[in-house]
């Protein structure tokens, strides 16, 4: 089971990267327009731009990274890979996960972010998401326990 929940996160992570990585290279889909995509993406009513390019493509390397992680928790590079360092970047990366889920639903992120359809995309789908993933991470981090 942890083979499948592994290749799962890390096929969803490297989507999501790729979204990022096409977004910094100026890709401006799912909207017709950059304005449209900061509400559909970012829901920041402060912000009339997406972040510089620079900062997408780094974010779509860290996710990508987050989408390596899962494989090498579940022994797909051996099981030496799979130590200590490995299970504590993996609970790092589990948190965030986890916490980002968690202020999707917070009061105080909603004001931060009340734009639509990103609230509505955000309840819905983003965080959710979230949530999944740090739920996944928890299953690979606790195989073996």
């Amino acid at each position: 089971m942890t083979g499948v929940v592994a290749l799962a996160l890390a096929l969803v992570l490297a989507a999501i990267a790729l979204l990022h990585a096409y977004w910094g290279l100026g890709g401006l889909w799912p909207a017709s327009g950059e304005q449209e995509l900061v509400r559909r993406v970012i829901g920041d009513p402060r912000l009339k731009r997406m972040p510089p390019p620079a900062i997408c493509l780094l974010v779509a390397a860290m996710i990508a990274v987050t989408a390596l992680w899962p494989l090498l928790l579940a022994g797909w590079f051996g099981t030496v890979a799979a130590g200590s360092f490995a299970r504590s970047v993996g609970t790092a990366i589990m948190a965030v996960f986890l916490l980002r889920g968690i202020a999707g639903f917070l009061p105080t992120w909603r004001r931060k972010h009340p734009l639509e359809p990103f609230a509505t995309l955000d309840g819905r789908m983003y965080s959710p998401l979230c949530l999944a993933v740090a739920a996944g991470y928890a299953v690979l981090l606790l195989q073996g326990v």
